[in-house]
């Protein structure tokens, strides 16, 4: 054969190869046809080389091996781009930001957060995402589907890294541990969260009323006091809330679900925060102290409201007359003398009362006369 003849012809596109093998393979190309079959699985292939890489599923072999931690791989690409964890590369730019990355993947879902394109899009609510994913397991809020189960409470998740973050409850693994302090903590944000208590670093700022914030979720809450949005819906009530632990939460009014236990007398509550303040009930704890007077209190609500004794202040005011007070409360008991609500009613003589705390006392009147 003559150095660089191509006698080899395509009859179709006359497209010409050097040897009859290469012009069949074409030809398969332009047929469909996949020659390269799988004997296990009896998947086929165009070409050799993507069989041999599916070869690998089966025989479980990984060829590439990193010679810095040896971990093996079953493609060179695979090795390639492990390889920039010990190297430090980052080829992949921004050009709006700057910031690099590892992978070219990894930069087009970037990009995303500046030209704000979500192109995957939930069919049954039209909500659209950066990510298939996050689509993916958004759809499990339409089916209820929680496939991830605990062995040990049967408690189950859509997410398997929320089961393997439930898991630490039952193995007490706190992987997550601070340099400084030598606190430990079971997920890594909460560690990263919890360092800026030693630094003070508090690097998200709300545009409104410049309060800052050591986390962006908790950024992200605080606007909604701003905007107004309530986006957790309660399906019984229809109430609305602005921050999922509130609906959860909430949702035990309904389902008398109180999972929080005093060790103690046995109360039980809805709130872990509840269970919290009634312990001090039993321990006498009174955490918070006032710097004018020395009296302590329970609660920083208690002792907020008590500052007011010694500045004076009274930031609740009454729309109809102007009369203000120092607590909310207050103002909603006397908002009652304008409006003439009565909300408290005795189920046996159908007495109503404006305070919650004259109706008890009332009671006492039936309990008395009981034979």
């Amino acid at each position: 054969m003559v150095a660089g003849q191509q006698p080899f012809k395509c009859g179709v596109c006359k497209k010409s190869f050097i040897r009859s093998r290469n012009l069949k393979l074409h030809l398969c190309t332009r047929k469909g046809c996949q020659p390269f079959k799988n004997d296990v699985c009896k998947k086929s292939f165009k070409w050799s080389s993507p069989l041999k890489l599916h070869l690998c599923i089966h025989t479980g072999e990984q060829p590439y091996k990193c010679d810095v931690c040896k971990k093996s791989f079953k493609k060179s690409s695979h090795l390639n781009m492990h390889l920039r964890i010990h190297t430090g590369e980052r080829p992949f730019k921004c050009d709006l930001c700057k910031k690099s990355f590892t992978q070219s993947s990894t930069l087009n879902l970037h990009l995303r957060a500046h030209n704000g394109e979500r192109p995957f899009t939930c069919d049954v609510c039209k909500k659209s995402f950066k990510r298939s994913e996050h689509l993916k397991l958004h759809l499990h809020t339409h089916n209820g589907e929680r496939l991830y189960k605990c062995d040990v409470c049967k408690k189950s998740f859509k997410r398997l890294a929320n089961l393997k973050l439930h898991l630490r409850a039952h193995t007490g693994e706190r992987p997550f541990t601070c340099d400084v302090c030598k606190k430990s903590f079971k997920r890594s944000d909460i560690l990263k969260s919890h360092l800026s208590t030693h630094t003070g670093e508090r690097p998200f700022s709300c545009d409104v009323c410049k309060k800052s914030f050591r986390q962006s979720s908790a950024l992200k809450s605080h606007l909604r006091f701003h905007n107004g949005e309530r986006p957790f819906t309660c399906d019984v009530c229809k109430k609305s809330f602005k921050l999922s632990g509130h609906l959860k939460s909430h949702l035990r009014i309904h389902t008398g679900e109180r999972p929080f236990t005093c060790d103690v007398c046995k109360k039980s509550f809805r709130q872990s925060g509840d269970l919290k303040l009634h312990l001090r009930i039993h321990t006498g704890e009174r955490p918070f102290t006032c710097d004018v007077c020395k009296k302590s209190f329970r609660q920083s609500s208690d002792l907020k409201s008590h500052l007011r004794t010694h500045t004076g202040e009274r930031p609740y005011k009454c729309d109809v007359c102007k009369k203000s007070f120092r607590q909310s409360k207050t103002l909603k008991h006397h908002l009652r003398i304008h409006t003439g609500e009565w909300p408290f009613t005795c189920d046996v003589c159908k007495k109503s009362f404006k305070l919650s705390s004259t109706l008890k006392l009332h009671l006492h009147i039936h309990t008395e006369q009981l034979p």
